[in-house]
């Protein structure tokens, strides 16, 4: 799959010089997004850069999925922002439309005195049981069997998970009901479950908190947060039986073979067929209303408008942040489902450009 080049050309810089002018001279707007703690970083990057040029402030709370998917169905904000994405059916319950951002992974972090970022190795079978609480500690003989040439001390496990509705719980108790019969037919998955094993955090911040300051804690995080946070991150041992490593290589690897033909623009993402693929990698999601209310159609029209910018501007920063931006030809798509969705009370097409 092609996609577009990471580094802005001199064409780009053109086109931004072309924004920077406009943007300008365009009325300043304020745009409010609630939702999903997982693409904050790349968000807040967009939402500076995109500030002078397209003339649009970006107020973004990360409050979580099910707090985004909460008020975008409450029309409290302009836009929803979720991990989880909603099927077809709920769409049209909530008269939204939905389309990704950009894809991101979900890491395995650590606190494991003497081991390096990417050392340790782990299999999904070795992963569902630490989260289920039946490995105790660190030396456990089936841990150490996969980590031989590494010195791992003997320290209690402790299980950090996230205590709010979360789009990254979501993918990751789905990678585990995918990986493990017995936790699909116990604790299951969703954007909030019953965990049986650890101590709950708010956020990703939370969560990523929790293990740097617990010595022997494991948690699950957005790859970003790891990066930004410099946190100890984990190899993992794929559908295809070889351990990989949490890097921009390996993440495209299962976002090109993701099918973006799905009707929901949700393509299934988790533990993909492929010798390098990253087993847990998940899109993030933008609920915009499709029927948005008179006073409110210039604000779909500025979320629609910053989004554009990001997608032809933004491939850069989110690469820095180890998120896999969206290929041409999905956004293209994105841009029109646009048109023909998101219609003013008079049902007119919002979106043109």
């Amino acid at each position: 799959m092609n996609r577009r080049t990471l580094l802005l050309g001199t064409g780009a810089a053109f086109g931004a010089g072309m924004l920077n002018a406009r943007g300008a001279m365009a009325q300043s707007a304020t745009i409010t997004g609630a939702g999903a703690t997982f693409p904050r970083p790349v968000y807040e990057r967009w939402g500076n850069a995109a500030r002078q040029p397209t003339g649009i402030q970006l107020n973004y709370q990360s409050i979580g999925s099910g707090g985004g998917i909460n008020q975008i169905t409450n029309r409290t904000v302009d836009f929803g922002a979720t991990d989880a994405p909603r099927t077809v059916e709920q769409l049209r319950e909530g008269n939204l439309m939905q389309f990704p951002t950009v894809m991101g992974s979900i890491v395995l972090i650590v606190n494991l005195p003497g081991v390096a970022d990417r050392q340790l190795r782990l299999t999904p079978e070795v992963i569902a049981d630490i989260f289920f609480g039946r490995l105790t500690r660190w030396n456990d003989s089936r841990i150490t069997e996969l980590n031989r040439n590494l010195r791992i001390p003997g320290l209690p496990i402790s299980v950090a998970y996230r205590a709010d509705a979360s789009g990254t719980t979501w993918g990751f108790t789905n990678y585990l009901a995918r990986v493990s019969s017995a936790w699909k037919d116990g604790p299951g998955a969703g954007t909030s479950i019953q965990w049986p094993a650890g101590q709950g955090a708010r956020g990703n911040e939370g969560v990523s908190n929790a293990v740097r300051n617990t010595p022997g804690a494991i948690g699950y995080a957005e790859n970003a947060y790891a990066v930004v946070n410099r946190l100890v991150t984990t190899q993992i041992r794929n559908k295809a039986g070889n351990f990989v490593e949490p890097v921009q290589a390996t993440f495209v690897a299962a976002a090109d073979a993701a099918d973006w033909s799905v009707p929901n623009m949700a393509p299934d993402t988790l533990d993909l067929p492929g010798a390098n693929a990253w087993p847990m990698t998940v899109g993030t999601y933008i609920l915009l209303p499709t029927n948005p209310a008179a006073d409110k159609v210039e604000a779909s029209r500025n979320t629609m408008k910053f989004f554009d910018w990001c997608f032809k501007n933004g491939d850069q920063i989110a690469g820095q942040l180890e998120y896999i931006p969206l290929p041409e030809s999905v956004t293209n798509v994105i841009r029109r489902n646009w048109a023909s969705m998101v219609k003013t009370p008079s049902g007119e097409a919002i979106w043109t450009a």
